[in-house]
């Protein structure tokens, strides 16, 4: 199975985001959180978080690009029990168990979207607020095989010139 983990390039996140994702962390869409909102929610950094966010699964944090990585049934199983208290304490879950089966089927779509690609595949997501509620589209960016001589410094370690 496949998901993704948050991946930066700059610390632009940290200035657009309110809270932004932990490098590294597991993700999913997260656009469960934008389903009640209209455009007079969409405003600075909320803005920002509901255009083009990806959620972290541990900080709940929102992150820009995030690359496809396999992952453990046993972290998946870990990602649900942290996303299910979530669901409980933030949008009042009546029980676990429920708030579980969730979790589970968030999980699912994001795996669903990872799984036809290579890891190291980088993902972007866009959201539009239409009359229907989210719609959101993806953008996947492939991961290029470097030459060696991309990265590869030519030169002698005798000659004080190179």
């Amino acid at each position: 199975m496949k998901l993704a983990r948050a991946i930066h390039f700059d610390e632009s996140d940290t200035r657009v985001f309110h809270n932004p994702a932990r490098t590294g962390e597991w993700c999913i869409s997260g656009g469960f959180e934008f389903s009640n909102w209209s455009e007079a929610d969409l405003t600075g950094k909320a803005r920002q978080a509901f255009a083009n966010g990806w959620m972290g699964c541990e900080t709940f944090g929102r992150v820009s690009f995030v690359a496809v990585t396999q992952i453990e049934p046993t972290e998946r199983d870990t990602l649900a029990d942290i996303l299910a208290q979530h669901f409980v304490d933030i949008y009042g879950a009546p029980s676990l168990t429920l708030a579980r089966n969730v979790a589970l089927e968030e999980l699912s779509q994001m795996a669903d979207l990872c799984n036809d690609h290579d890891p190291n595949t980088l993902m972007t997501v866009a959201r539009d607020l239409t009359e229907a509620g989210v719609r959101e589209t993806y953008r996947m960016i492939e991961a290029q095989a470097a030459e060696l001589d991309q990265f590869a410094i030519h030169g002698s370690l005798d000659d004080p010139q190179h």
